[in-house]
């Protein structure tokens, strides 16, 4: 944590490649608060000016965050996931290297919704196959998935959903997987999504509602994903024709 004054980089630039290297550490990783501006001035031989347009940068890169009379630490980082090429939760924190946690699983049979009837033309009083997942990274449940299949694929429960879900449905029952329809909301959470998602009741949450077609366009899953807001980015990539 050195500053050199005769360099020709300037005063902020060189703090601002010390903080990115701070940060890395394990401690400020885990939530521990930076040391104030005034330490990490005196430290670094610089004035407060100077130190501030450095971490304000890495606040606007999303990297720090600063909550006035409480102090800065790091943002952790969240899931990404992609409008591009739709993969499975299994697929797509495989892609970002995250070891997959379970937390939860339970499998039953569930009266469909409106929503759910229509899109399988199934009738409201026949019970659907659902299987539903508390998933995140280790000690760190981010989102609590809840997929109606349609009857079709003859599903019976007795399935080892510890796999993955998509190599089940291609793999075991033949049916090739195509295209994800998908529908991103906000909301806030209620006494059963905070207790599984441990945050506060009110704490706002992103709803993934995703419809998924085989290769002839028949639905063949309809899944709800329930994801902490701090935990969870979409990005979508448009090209201008």
């Amino acid at each position: 944590m050195n500053i050199d004054h005769n360099s020709s980089t300037p005063l902020h630039l060189q703090a601002e490649s010390l903080l990115r290297k701070l940060i890395e550490k394990e401690e400020y990783q885990k939530g521990k608060l930076l040391p104030n501006e005034i330490e990490l001035s005196a430290q670094l031989n610089i004035s407060r000016n100077t130190l501030r347009q450095a971490i304000n940068k890495l606040v606007f890169e999303g990297l720090l965050v600063r909550k006035k009379g409480f102090g800065t630490r790091v943002v952790k980082k969240g899931v990404l996931s992609s409008a591009k090429n739709w993969m499975s939760f299994s697929q797509e924190m495989k892609a970002l290297g995250i070891e997959v946690c379970n937390f939860e699983l339970y499998i039953g049979r569930k009266y469909p919704s409106e929503e759910v009837c229509s899109l399988f033309e199934v009738s409201p009083e026949q019970k659907l196959l659902v299987l539903e997942r508390l998933r995140g990274k280790v000690n760190f449940p981010f989102v609590y998935f809840i997929s109606y299949f349609n009857p079709s694929l003859k599903l019976t429960g007795d399935e080892d959903f510890t796999r993955p879900l998509y190599d089940i449905i291609e793999k075991d029952k033949g049916v090739i997987l195509n295209k994800s329809k998908e529908e991103i909301s906000a909301l806030v959470a209620d006494s059963f999504l905070s207790e599984k998602l441990e945050i506060k009741v009110g704490d706002p949450v992103l709803l993934r509602k995703r419809f998924v077609y085989d290769v002839n366009n028949n639905p063949v899953e309809y899944n709800l994903g329930y994801y902490r807001a701090d935990s969870f980015t979409y990005i979508i990539e448009c090209l201008r024709d």
